[in-house]
């Protein structure tokens, strides 16, 4: 592994541990065995070290959302069981990846001051909507609902809501049982008013 790499490995840690804005080269520089130039030569600022090191944990909660996604799915399955038991295993992949989580929200905050992570943001967003419509659609969850951006877009909605309420109260952050009975009474409340009304007695 090269500097470039033990660099990333070690902002990345270090981000995990201590957070964006409390994490100092010198931090990066023991997590990683290197030194201060290495910052320097490789990424020119901490802060496009850091940068880079949060696109890269997003990129790998990324890798394993695709897994959760993609593990055991049943195209044949009913949609509405299929969206339950999806939220399910994501809801429940949380603890584990937490640290990236966090970092992926801390994103959020610091392309407010960074231009640069704010294009790589808006560019990651864009792919992820395709992405999320596109893996949702394999298990039956967008068939005929539109265009692949807005469902996609979406499902980042849902996935930020849900991550922003786990974080915060992981007790009181809905389940993969909520958000299939919520959806339920959400397309119950929008069918058309015949739809609704119980059939007339002779």
């Amino acid at each position: 592994m090269g500097h470039r790499e033990r660099l990333l490995a070690g902002a990345k840690r270090s981000l995990y541990e201590r957070g964006y804005s409390h994490t100092t080269a010198r931090d990066i520089v023991e997590a990683s065995g290197t030194n201060l130039a290495s910052i320097g030569y490789h990424f020119g600022t901490k802060e496009a070290l850091l940068n880079s090191a949060m696109m890269e944990a997003v990129g790998e909660w990324g890798e394993e959302l695709e897994r959760i996604l993609l593990s055991g799915a049943d195209e044949d399955a009913d949609p509405m069981e299929r969206f339950e038991e999806v939220w399910t295993r994501i809801i429940a992949s949380f603890e584990a990846h937490r640290p990236a989580l966090v970092a992926s929200f801390e994103a959020f905050v610091q392309s407010e001051h960074s231009a640069e992570l704010r294009k790589q943001i808006t560019a990651g967003q864009e792919e992820a909507r395709m992405w999320l419509a596109e893996l949702f659609g394999r298990i039956g969850g967008t068939a005929g609902e539109g265009s692949a951006r807005a469902v996609g877009s979406f499902y980042l909605a849902l996935l930020n809501g849900v991550m922003v309420q786990w974080l915060l109260a992981p007790d009181l952050a809905p389940s993969g049982l909520d958000m299939s009975e919520a959806l339920r009474t959400i397309l119950e409340s929008v069918r058309p008013a015949e739809q609704q009304a119980p059939p007339q007695s002779a």
